[in-house]
């Protein structure tokens, strides 16, 4: 069984493949190989599972970035809503509001404020062109008209040492890269990004009590090229709801800020369906495209 990858080892959708992927080779009895497949926003990965046979051996850790690249991204070789077949979601991970210290914001409300008094200068720093850490403060300007200037890095890495730098003054970052430098008072934490508290982070409100509907998180799940077999699809979702189940694997996941999405096949497709149409208009709004 192969999980295809977009991104590179070690990053959090390659630690969340790998977790699962020791779990169900205990559960089912055959080795379940990662295999990294980074570049293009992560479609290079999709493409590699789009075109594998259709038996359930070759598998796609779909994330929260399959769903923006569908409008991010012209002239793509596949159709993600067509062409790939949700089988389980695994996990959602919230992120977290982040500032400089030197910024004169302890709340949401203050960073609205502060970035509608000073049109220009407020610095949002994030992983890239079309990550979720991009289009989660794009969807923040969006929904509060702040005037938040976007500064694209390489890397998550490079953002968050930007950050730390003071070279920049905010970003919507994950929970598991940022709440280190969170805990060492190196930033300042306002809010998480998702409808409901972290326990990660309990003291923190999130954005939506500010901003009412506003919700951004990565998810991660399991997918199929189309046509897999139906039998197929829901031997590989019971597998996946078993091992989340595991005391084991809740305790690593809520380490890492997880919250555990156990579900069907049908309704790991209305995630992604939801998830497609939300950041799709955020896309849109923000002008953005692939470079």
């Amino acid at each position: 069984m192969h999980v295809i990858v977009g991104t590179v080892p070690g990053s959090s959708p390659d630690i969340i493949a790998r977790l699962l992927g020791q779990r169900l080779s205990a559960r089912l009895g055959q080795q379940f190989i990662i295999e990294n497949r980074p570049g293009a926003g992560g479609n290079i990965g999709t493409e590699a599972v789009v075109r594998a046979p259709a038996d359930g051996h070759t598998l796609l850790l779909v994330t929260t970035a399959n769903t923006i690249s569908t409008t991010f991204y012209d002239n793509l070789a596949f159709n993600f809503m067509r062409d790939i077949a949700p089988a389980a979601a695994i996990v959602r991970v919230p992120n977290v509001v982040v500032v400089h210290p030197t910024v004169p914001a302890t709340t949401v409300a203050e960073l609205i404020a502060y970035a509608k008094a000073h049109p220009g200068k407020v610095n949002m720093a994030s992983s890239g062109n079309g990550t979720t850490s991009h289009v989660s403060g794009e969807m923040f300007k969006m929904m509060t008209g702040s005037s938040l200037v976007h500064v694209p890095f390489r890397g998550g890495a490079q953002a968050l040492t930007a950050l730390l730098g003071g070279q920049v003054q905010v970003m919507f970052d994950s929970i598991p890269s940022s709440i280190g430098h969170i805990r060492a008072g190196e930033l300042r934490p306002l809010a998480v990004t998702t409808a409901t508290h972290s326990d990660v982070l309990p003291e923190l409100p999130t954005v939506a009590e500010v901003v009412p509907g506003y919700e951004a998180s990565t998810w991660y799940g399991l997918g199929v090229p189309r046509n897999t077999p139906a039998d197929v699809v829901q031997s590989l979702n019971a597998a996946v709801n078993a091992a989340l189940a595991e005391p084991a694997m809740t305790t690593r996941l809520a380490e890492m800020g997880g919250m555990v999405l156990a579900g069907s096949p049908a309704d790991f497709g209305r995630l992604i369906a939801e998830g497609t149409e939300k950041w799709g208009q955020v896309v849109k709004f923000s002008g953005a495209k692939q470079e």
